[in-house]
């Protein structure tokens, strides 16, 4: 009897094993579970899978990936509609704050750090996708505003961390005044009296669109004491951080832009060079090293050092193409002139402003070619010097839209200017052509030309 019970019950296991193993290879196949499949089969995510639905997010949520999901469950909806109904958030928008909760790959609790990632949300103007910062200095915060409450759900397309609040869709205000790294900037921009511009208004606006380099600590301190600024000037300074426009580090290249920092009372936005031959620096003096903070309203790009007010000296030299001019104007016999020096000039101290006409590397070659000269050491300090002169208008800012045909006195006498053409012709009918315009500095405004002005030979 033994012997018989013991049969039967090895025949009812395999008759049970094999009717669980009809498939056509033989194998076992567990149910699966998306991260739509989990929310949708629990009903404290009733909200965000309303939501999903409406966006169509469900369908990519259930299909292959790697995601990183932070869920908010229906209280966190609930608060963050404060007694709006969800069909009230435009479709458009609600897919995107969806999205800020999504990280395009799979990370567990355990390999979530301090610092910006990305997520699927983008920014309307570059396409480019937003940012989020996440501290994990006590439990997991996401944006300053969303905790975790339970980690790493584990799901066949990634795993989903449920928090305690919607994320809101970040602005350049959410990073910066987040960012313990940007804290002085933090301080400096809000909370200093006096200010025209609102700085903090700026950085929180929908419609913004701007780029913002920002210093960080570091950059402050090596800057030193600004208590004894004017608080126009700092407002300027701040200024000179902020270009018109999204531009993503991709997008950067070695040129001229424009700062929303403006020259004395006019509305003429100072320039900022860009040189992109080597990561990205600003002006010669400032480099990005943190890149592509994406918010709803800009992009954020930390730099290391504070990027002062430029002069015309600070373009000539930051700039490659001026690196003869600036060898010009600093060989030794030239120390009595001190161009650098007088140059630098703060603009509403004589002899600035300046209007400087900056030959190009270029057009020093042509010259010494034209000299028979082997190079800018055999030009006699005379010369040099008269040549020098001669590309410098002291007193006045003289833009491309000032510029009138005529004659223009320079430190060194006086070049027949042709508004129209854009050209300049000195005492030996030599033409120069203007190239390059509005380099607007600080202090005064470069053009560059192609050909050098020369003294009556």
């Amino acid at each position: 009897m033994k012997n018989f019970i013991k049969k039967a019950v090895l025949v009812v296991l395999v008759v049970f094993v094999a009717s669980c193993s009809d498939d056509d290879d033989g194998t076992f196949t567990p149910d699966s579970m998306t991260i739509a499949d989990f929310v949708a089969g629990d009903a404290n995510y009733s909200s965000l899978l309303a939501a999903l639905q409406r966006t169509e997010l469900d369908v990519t949520l259930n299909g292959t990936g790697t995601f990183t999901v932070f869920a908010p469950n229906n209280a966190a909806f609930e608060e963050f509609l404060d007694g709006a109904a969800l069909a009230d958030v435009p479709t458009d928008v609600l897919k995107q704050i969806l999205l800020n909760h999504v990280l395009g790959t799979t990370v567990t609790s355990s390999e979530l750090s301090t610092g910006y990632t990305t997520n699927l949300a983008t920014e309307e103007s570059s396409g480019a996708n937003l940012s989020t910062y996440i501290d994990i200095s006590d439990g997991v915060v996401i944006n300053g505003v969303s905790t975790v409450t339970t980690a790493d759900i584990q799901t066949d397309n990634g795993v989903i961390h449920a928090v305690s609040k919607v994320i809101p869709l970040p602005t350049m205000l959410t990073f910066v005044a987040l960012d313990p790294d940007l804290s002085s900037l933090a301080g400096v921009a809000t909370t200093t009296e006096g200010f025209t511009t609102d700085f903090g208004a700026v950085l929180s606006a929908d419609d913004s669109n701007i780029t913002l380099l920002a210093p960080d600590n570091d950059a402050f301190v090596d800057l030193g004491d600004i208590s004894g600024l004017e608080v126009a000037s700092l407002e300027q300074i701040l200024l000179n951080h902020v270009i018109g426009g999204v531009n993503v580090s991709s997008d950067l290249t070695t040129s001229y832009a424009n700062t929303l920092a403006t020259y004395g009372a006019t509305t003429n936005n100072l320039s900022i060079y860009i040189n992109t031959d080597s990561g990205v620096s600003f002006n010669g003096i400032s480099d990005v090293n943190e890149a592509d903070i994406v918010a709803t309203n800009g992009v954020v790009h930390k730099v290391n050092a504070v990027i002062t007010l430029p002069t015309v000296v600070t373009f000539a030299t930051a700039d490659a193409t001026f690196s003869n001019l600036v060898a010009a104007l600093t060989r030794d016999d030239q120390a009595d002139q001190n161009y650098v020096d007088i140059l630098s000039t703060p603009n509403g101290t004589s002899p600035a402003p300046f209007t400087v006409f900056a030959p190009t590397d270029t057009a020093f070659s042509d010259l010494l070619t034209e000299l028979n000269a082997s190079e800018l050491a055999d030009i006699d300090t005379a010369t040099l010097t008269a040549t020098l002169n001669l590309h410098v208008v002291a007193g006045s800012n003289v833009t491309a839209s000032d510029l009138m045909t005529g004659e223009v006195e320079t430190l060194g006498g006086d070049i027949s200017v042709d508004a129209t053409e854009a050209t300049i012709t000195d005492a030996n009918d030599r033409v120069s052509n203007i190239i390059v315009t509005d380099v607007q500095a600080a202090n005064g405004v470069i053009h560059a030309i192609d050909t050098v002005i020369l003294p009556e030979l």
